[in-house]
């Protein structure tokens, strides 16, 4: 686990503070949403579909600073859009890091390198950049060429100037492991900080409804993928959560959507960062009206049932990892070891290689999902 220990004392901190006063829901990390607005059209992303005039509009960072003071989360992630493109993003991260607040900056970079002499570097600072695996994969993923040397570039000048780095990785059905594998190699000779991963999650809005997976599918992938690892790959975020995705039985997790509440230009979005059902004015409305039971795997909900992603699960793995020394010491062992795994090793060297398809945007849903909790 790439994180500094600075940080990680201030989560467990904070994640005993809430035991302690005997709440039961709470916060770890802000969605905040400045903008919707983006340089980029992702076949696979649902936060930019929106009318040019809903575009348009911004959070001031009276609005941002607000938000976050109002849930108290110790750490808040930036995305968007392309927070870059705010004409006041560096007072927000300026703001935020007077806080103390470890802010998780999300850019697809095209426009990093430019901005980067405006930013100061900082260890409340991350830059998380968009980069789906290697060139040609990331291209088609952001159906831009030459996106992945632009986002190259920007990670060595962000590096170079001592900025933490983690890149930000989701991977969708079609997704070669031993690709990813090799990805893991070249980007960590970059010098980062450590890499983030998800599963892609099936947004109504999403141009690309083809190329999700379901829950077995993203385990078989995963599996594949972190099983057998090398002592150089480092990441960006609780071993337990891998554990998750690589299918361990021992972290059969339930959904955590209150844990990564999200907050734009709308309001304070019901019920987590991936659905968008209605929203209220106030943190203490999304916390207390919103029907929780409603949601997740268990819940029956089908917007739920194909769903692992980080924003979700990370809390409860998160919490799961410092709420007892049984989950801590899991914790522990899972940031040395690199999961040998035989059987994984064989789907590994039996793995079809695929090329990506030319980088087009796909209007309309090819297949539906399968959805299973095998």
């Amino acid at each position: 686990m790439a994180i500094p220990i600075s940080q990680v004392a201030t989560v467990v901190k904070y994640v005993w503070k809430q035991k302690l006063q005997g709440k039961k829901r709470y916060p770890l990390v802000l969605m905040l949403e400045p903008l919707f607005r983006c340089n980029l059209a992702c076949a696979g992303c649902g936060k930019v579909q929106y009318p040019p005039h809903i575009l348009k509009k911004e959070l001031t960072p009276e609005e941002c600073f607000a938000a976050v003071e109002e849930c108290g989360v110790p750490m808040v992630s930036i995305p968007g859009g392309e927070p870059l493109l705010h004409p006041q993003i560096v007072e927000i991260v300026n703001g935020l890091i007077a806080r103390k607040k470890y802010i998780y900056l999300c850019t697809n970079a095209l426009e990093l390198k430019k901005r980067l002499p405006e930013f100061t570097p900082s260890k409340y600072l991350t830059f998380s950049v968009h980069l789906d695996g290697q060139r040609e994969h990331h291209d088609f993923s952001v159906c831009r060429e030459g996106g992945y040397d632009i986002a190259i570039e920007g990670i060595k000048e962000a590096v170079k100037r001592g900025f933490r780095v983690t890149p930000n990785s989701t991977f969708f059905d079609g997704t070669d492991p031993n690709s990813v594998r090799q990805y893991f190699d070249e980007i960590m000779a970059l010098g980062v900080e450590g890499m983030v991963l998800s599963p892609g999650y099936s947004y109504d809005k999403a141009p690309d409804q083809s190329h999700f997976m379901g829950r077995a599918r993203v385990r078989k992938l995963f599996r594949t993928i972190l099983s057998n690892r090398k002592k150089s790959w480092k990441f960006n975020m609780s071993p337990l959560f891998l554990e998750f995705l690589m299918g361990n039985p021992d972290r059969n997790y339930e959904c955590t959507p209150w844990g990564s509440p999200a907050y734009n230009i709308f309001g304070w979005q019901k019920p987590c960062y991936l659905l968008q059902d209605g929203y209220v004015d106030t943190f203490k409305e999304l916390m207390e009206d919103t029907k929780w039971e409603e949601y997740g795997v268990a819940s029956g909900n089908p917007k739920c049932a194909n769903c692992m992603v980080s924003c979700g699960y990370e809390p409860t793995a998160v919490i799961d990892g410092f709420y007892s020394l049984k989950g801590f010491w899991s914790m522990v062992k899972g940031n040395f070891s690199m999961y040998k795994d035989d059987h994984a090793l064989k789907q590994l060297n039996e793995w079809p290689s695929h090329s990506s398809s030319p980088l087009v945007q796909i209007a309309e849903p090819a297949r539906t999902l399968e959805e299973t909790n095998a």
